[in-house]
């Protein structure tokens, strides 16, 4: 009733600005007498008007008549200058003034129309909450998820009530739940989204499936692997660890794009919390993406993949940076002593930080035969940090890094004794 009344007062508004449009200047000349005189100036443009006029006086003169006809035309004189842009400006306003009216009618109908569709669909949900943990206690279908099957609103708030349930299910309770998501049709509407050519779309599609283990979209969730949205690739990632039946992270092999930390961080906590059995991952250590060899790199060291250490010691050679750093860090951590000789082979020639961590995993590691090569370490580089993470491996062998390292604090040479106190005071470390 009360958008009704704000429509009527624009409308009636709108009629007044367009009436008040029409220039005023022509009613204040119908009210003036004829012979009453307003200035010099008009009194000197009769006189002029009193001259003879020549032929083309006759031609302006039916133009004027015209005009008078045609309020539109309407031409305001002032010291010789024409206002004829006035009556577009007006029109301007008029057109412009009422596309904001109608903008906010338009918004205000959508607000409420969205509010309307919240107060339902928090009805639905409490609604079918009800009906499913009946029907999850009992054998029949109620008639009520027969009537919500032709509405897609209702149906699509269904879906999502479904799956909420779904997550704390398991065994005869999630079977009885996929049974009736079936039986409903349901899995059409999410297959359907899966197809669809909106993104988000496509995500909630995805979602669906992989809770329902629907795999009949899979084909089109391994094209959206190597989509540029990082959203949507992120979602079929996901959907098909949960939908592949044999190898989780089957998608590795044909993932092309870069596999972003979040992403790995997101399948892990998922292989975690669904108790997911971990694949051996040394077979993506020779991929062509970096970015997925340095996840199973990851991945090795945190189900402790021993078996990986042959596969391992190749990546040492790896062109990129980044991975190398990564392979360094993993074999000092998971102690694959076969990398030690790799690693002294490769110091020279690294940059500083791998040289850095090439150090720190030889500490973790201790083994006496790196005894000469880290104290020729200690002795030749100038850097700090270096020096203090050879002192520091050759420390962890025991007494036998400990007694070299007393050796080489009596000698002349005083540059690194500072260095060799800092590590062996047990009050630092």
């Amino acid at each position: 009733m009360k958008l009704t009344y704000i429509i009527l007062a624009i409308f009636f508004w709108l009629q007044l600005m367009i009436a008040g449009s029409i220039p005023i200047l022509s009613l204040l000349k119908a009210a003036l007498p004829q012979d009453t005189i307003i200035t010099d100036t008009i009194l000197s443009d009769v006189e002029i008007a009193a001259e003879p006029l020549p032929d083309t006086v006759t031609s302006f003169q039916e133009s004027s008549d015209r005009e008078q006809q045609n309020p539109w035309l309407w031409k305001v004189n002032y010291f010789g200058k024409s206002f004829k842009l006035v009556n577009a400006l007006i029109i301007t306003i008029v057109i412009s003034t009422a596309s904001m009216i109608i903008l906010l009618i338009i918004i205000l109908l959508n607000r409420t129309r969205m509010e309307r569709e919240q107060k339902l669909r928090q009805y639905l949900l409490e609604k079918y909450q009800t009906l499913i943990v009946e029907y999850l206690y009992g054998d029949t279908v109620s008639d009520e998820f027969l009537k919500i099957a032709s509405d897609r609103f209702r149906r699509q708030v269904l879906i999502d009530q479904i799956i909420d349930v779904s997550i704390n299910l398991k065994g005869d309770s999630e079977h009885k739940l996929n049974e009736l998501y079936n039986q409903l049709g349901l899995q059409d509407d999410s297959i359907r989204k899966a197809y669809s050519r909106k993104w988000h779309y496509k995500v909630k599609g995805f979602r669906e499936l992989a809770f329902m283990n629907i795999r009949d979209a899979n084909a089109e969730i391994f094209k959206a692997l190597n989509s540029a949205n990082e959203i949507l690739r992120m979602e079929a990632q996901i959907a098909l660890v949960r939908l592949s039946v044999e190898n989780p992270f089957m998608f590795l092999d044909q993932l092309r794009r870069p596999f972003s930390r979040w992403e790995q961080i997101s399948l892990y906590e998922l292989l975690i919390q669904h108790n997911l059995s971990a694949p051996s991952f040394k077979q993506w250590l020779d991929s062509p993406n970096p970015t997925v060899i340095m996840f199973a790199l990851r991945m090795v060291r945190e189900f402790k993949q021993n078996d990986a250490e042959k596969d391992l010691c190749k990546v040492l050679s790896h062109p990129e940076i980044r991975v190398k750093h990564l392979a360094i860090e993993v074999a000092g951590d998971l102690n694959m002593k076969s990398s030690l000789e790799i690693m002294k082979r490769m110091y020279k020639n690294e940059e500083y930080n791998n040289c850095v961590e090439i150090l720190r995993s030889m500490a973790k590691m201790p083994d006496p035969s790196m005894l000469g090569f880290l104290k020729m370490v200690l002795d030749k580089e100038d850097d700090v940090q270096l020096q203090i993470e050879a002192t520091r491996a050759i420390e962890n062998m025991g007494e036998v890094g400990v007694s070299a390292l007393v050796k080489l604090m009596k000698s002349e040479y005083k540059n690194y004794n500072i260095i060799i106190r800092h590590v062996l005071d047990r009050r630092i470390n």
